[in-house]
């Protein structure tokens, strides 16, 4: 189990953005596979974007366009840019590393709350 910390969720307007940053101590961050999910009130948990260690992203196409995933292996950080948010985006976000097909490795977390509103 890697131990994955979320940060800078928050309310934001509709078309506003918000950085989330998923940091470790890991001291093998570099080859992870890593993915950002999603889990609004009474939906499931979904993969909103992940990132493989070459740097190949995948995300859902719902976000296409609009979030950017990214890695900083120095930082042992991943982070997703979201831009042009919708109240639809609200959710609890998680991050993890991801295995094949994309599937969470690890426990979640307490996860970044992202609400979108006016």
């Amino acid at each position: 189990q890697a131990q994955l910390v979320e940060s800078g969720g928050g309310l934001v307007q509709p078309g506003g953005s918000l950085r989330l940053s998923c940091a470790t101590s890991e001291s093998i961050f570099s080859i992870y596979t890593l993915g950002w999910y999603r889990q609004a009130p009474g939906k499931q948990r979904d993969l909103v974007a992940g990132i493989t260690p070459g740097g190949n992203t995948n995300y859902g196409d719902s976000v296409k366009g609009r979030f950017t995933i990214s890695r900083d292996n120095a930082k042992k950080t991943v982070y997703l840019q979201m831009n042009s948010l919708k109240p639809e985006d609200t959710a609890v976000y998680y991050c993890s590393r991801a295995g094949s097909g994309w599937r969470p490795l690890d426990s979640w977390g307490q996860g970044t709350q992202v609400t979108v509103s006016s």
